[in-house]
């Protein structure tokens, strides 16, 4: 087990050691204590820092321990955040190499050893799972100890390990409807995804985009977003593209390939392949600006991004990854579909078939219009808030008192 501090700060993020005989009578309700777990990407991180920063508001005294797993990107993303997070060695199975389970097996029995003991030593007041490898032993030890516990799925086809919580779950926090498939009809309640909140989209955030990116205002605008890895087909069906990109003077492109693939990208920078109309980045560092000037958005489809596009109106063409449990995307991108609130293309016709739509839609006006009323609809806005909201009376349960 592996404890990582954030940097300093307040003392409300006490020790997971703390003596719990310091309680007061009420200290359930005036100084809470919240177990947040889970991880692995950035769609499962992000809403676990946003729930806590929104616990913070509602009780500033509240003690917040995030447990995550080992070598996964929460244990630097959530102590940079102001948290302190514990490691747990869990890690998911293994699909191709069964005989490299054995030692996952072990380390699942370590992991659900050591999250009893962190809730035995803790002793939160409600334990929240966001999906993700470490939510799992966590969220069993804090039922099993009657501790209440909520759990949030992000996408539209619910992650294994929040199916496998859900039984035990007090409340179950979604961003899609038809979530009754999966979990319990009675514990559902939709909520969203919370986003970013400096995301605004507005006339000025436009004019200064055109000048950050160096674009011109009279041009349509397509901005390409594979995430900050990048994603590889995303890549290779713009450069399939550059023999009509260069041909055009109405559209222009903010391509943000990713820091995997920006040194070759690069090297078709230098070698003149990338059309001047086509803008290359390997991070956008401003997606207020990114967002702002875009007529269309090209991106996959993570829940994180899809409750982004909903909330800021964007049309936008999903290109689903396939490289995710359970092909989640694709689900995700189908919801969207079947309410005409976006275009999907899958990864496989992508290269072929990608741009020859964008360029359709991006001169089509009536066409994004239509995307961006229909994708406004889907928008569920103050999720994090709307979260917390459900936790609260839960702190009013007798099931929840450790003190």
């Amino acid at each position: 087990m592996v404890i990582h501090n954030p940097k300093p700060q307040t003392s409300n993020n006490m020790s997971p050691h703390h003596n719990s005989e310091l309680k007061t009578p009420n200290s359930k309700l005036n100084a809470p204590r919240f177990i947040i777990s889970g991880g692995g990407t950035g769609g499962h991180i992000f809403p676990a820092i946003s729930i806590a920063n929104a616990v913070k508001e509602r009780w500033p005294q509240a003690e917040i321990l995030f447990v995550g797993a080992l070598g996964r990107m929460e244990m630097e993303r959530v102590p940079a955040a102001g948290y302190k997070i514990i490691g747990l060695p869990v890690a998911g199975f293994d699909r191709k190499n069964l005989l490299k389970n054995v030692s996952v097996a072990v380390k699942l029995l370590k992991s659900i050893r050591q999250a009893r003991k962190i809730v035995s030593d803790f002793k939160p007041d409600v334990a929240i799972g966001v999906g993700g490898y470490a939510s799992g032993p966590t969220l069993r030890a804090a039922a099993s100890k009657g501790i209440p516990t909520v759990l949030q799925e992000q996408n539209s086809y619910a992650g294994v390990t929040n199916k496998l919580l859900a039984e035990k779950a007090a409340k179950i926090c979604v961003a899609y409807e038809g979530m009754e498939k999966f979990f319990p009809k009675e514990k559902i309640v939709l909520t969203g995804n919370p986003c970013r909140q400096d995301l605004v989209v507005s006339d000025e955030n436009r004019q200064q985009g055109y000048a950050f990116f160096h674009l011109d205002p009279t041009k349509k605008t397509i901005l390409m977003v594979g995430g900050s890895l990048g994603a590889r087909t995303l890549n290779d069906s713009i450069i399939a593209a550059f023999p009509k990109l260069k041909t055009l003077d109405n559209v222009q492109v903010i391509w943000q390939c990713g820091k995997v693939y920006y040194n070759d990208m690069m090297k078709l920078q230098t070698e003149g392949q990338i059309p001047p109309n086509v803008h290359l980045f390997d991070f956008v560092s401003r997606m207020d600006y990114a967002y702002s000037v875009a007529d269309l958005v090209i991106s996959r489809a993570g829940a994180g991004s899809i409750s982004e596009f909903c909330l800021l109106e964007k049309p936008v063409i999903l290109v689903p990854s396939p490289n995710v449990a359970e092909d989640h995307q694709t689900h995700n991108a189908q919801a969207l579909v079947d309410k005409n609130a976006a275009v999907m293309v899958s990864d496989a016709n992508a290269r072929t078939l990608l741009f020859d739509k964008a360029l359709r839609i991006i001169n089509d006006n009536d066409k994004l219009k239509e995307l961006s009323k229909n994708i406004a609809t889907l928008a569920q806005r103050n999720s994090a808030e709307r979260i917390v909201d459900e936790i609260e009376p839960l702190l009013a349960s007798p099931k929840g008192r450790n003190g």
